[in-house]
């Protein structure tokens, strides 16, 4: 039996739902390569912060005013830098290169801090030839003088002025922490997103003992966390309709992981860890397993599984909700009573 893999995410047809979600090796066109050849439906590159082109402008322009300030002759020291190529710079030559080497849909990734930043490098994106973009919604709520309704609108206004300056399609990547996720989705759609990435994955700081400092800890996602993303896009998939594209990522790490996200609803399932640590071949792998999953339940197509298993389409819709709340936790065996049985 032939099995019909193809989906169709933000308006474009994708040859697979599995989909390389932003990772900094995505960037490179070696590994753009290997992931086509590998077989993903699309490729989206890790995220342009507005942050590190900052960064290097205020670095540039303290090195050349540096000793200025004792010597008027110092400004004559260096000529005026016209062709300074910057964070933003390198990103748009590795879109355009990828673009030009690979053949599957490739969606850049934007995370900006202003919302000039937003609306500027949107453009410049969308000029360099990305077939779509991600807004990566990467913020935590720190400030104790913004309610959440001033962050909501915030982020619902960003994603309005970003799509009323670019016309690719647009896919918003956002985190599980709003206080009323249904409703942002649904106010996020409306302001213009074309689809939805559950969800960002935050990753946490840490404490070094010996140089009391906070550093950095990469720790890459397990197949559990995918719980999460496949309950919220259960519960959203009969609100938003058929027209709202949906991703699942974070804990994708199999077939049967691919297989859970579009039984729940999801048009595309991202995979980010598994690629980092088994490599691009591991789509491979991830492909057959769903293929194999397909070919043994009768399913013929992905369109004709997805969406099985949603709130709309279970036996027990409040099972996505509050309901098995008593029964997971009852579910819990120790090990003495399992090696009693």
């Amino acid at each position: 039996m032939t099995i019909n893999i193809g989906t169709r995410y933000l308006g474009l047809d994708l040859r697979s739902p599995i989909v390389a979600s932003a990772a900094p090796h995505n960037g490179e066109p070696v590994t753009a390569r290997l992931l086509e050849r590998a077989g993903v439906g699309a490729i989206v590159l890790p995220s342009l912060f507005e942050e590190e082109i900052l960064a290097e402008e205020i670095e540039l322009s303290r090195s050349l005013e540096q000793g200025t300030e004792h010597f008027a002759e110092a400004l004559d020291y260096f000529p005026a830098v016209e062709n300074f190529v910057g964070a933003a710079d390198r990103y748009l030559a590795s879109l355009e290169r990828i673009k030009t080497e690979v053949a599957v849909p490739v969606i850049a990734s934007l995370n900006a801090s202003t919302s000039g930043g937003w609306v500027r490098y949107a453009r410049r994106i969308e000029a360099t030839g990305a077939d779509a973009l991600e807004l990566n919604l990467y913020h935590v709520a720190a400030d104790p003088h913004r309610t959440a309704a001033n962050m909501e609108a915030a982020d619902l206004e960003l994603i309005a002025a970003v799509r009323a300056s670019v016309g690719i399609p647009l896919a918003i990547k956002v985190s599980p922490y709003y206080s009323a996720f249904a409703n942002f989705a649904a106010a996020a759609v409306s302001a213009g997103a074309d689809g939805l990435v559950l969800f960002n994955r935050f990753y946490q700081p840490d404490i070094d003992l010996d140089t009391l400092d906070v550093v950095p800890r990469l720790e890459l996602s397990q197949p559990w966390e995918m719980r999460l993303p496949a309950r919220w896009i259960a519960i959203l998939r009969p609100q938003l309709g058929p027209g709202v594209s949906l991703a699942a990522t974070t804990g994708v790490q199999t077939g049967n992981d691919v297989v859970k996200g579009l039984m729940v609803g999801a048009d595309v399932v991202m995979m980010t860890s598994a690629l980092l640590r088994d490599g691009p071949e591991h789509v491979r792998t991830v492909e057959a397993e769903m293929r194999a999953w397909l070919t043994d339940h009768e399913y013929e197509s992905v369109e004709e599984l997805r969406g099985c298993a949603s709130a709309a389409t279970v036996e027990d819709p409040s099972a996505f909700e509050r309901a098995n709340y008593m029964q997971t936790l009852r579910s819990w065996v120790t090990p003495r009573e399992l090696n009693a049985t």
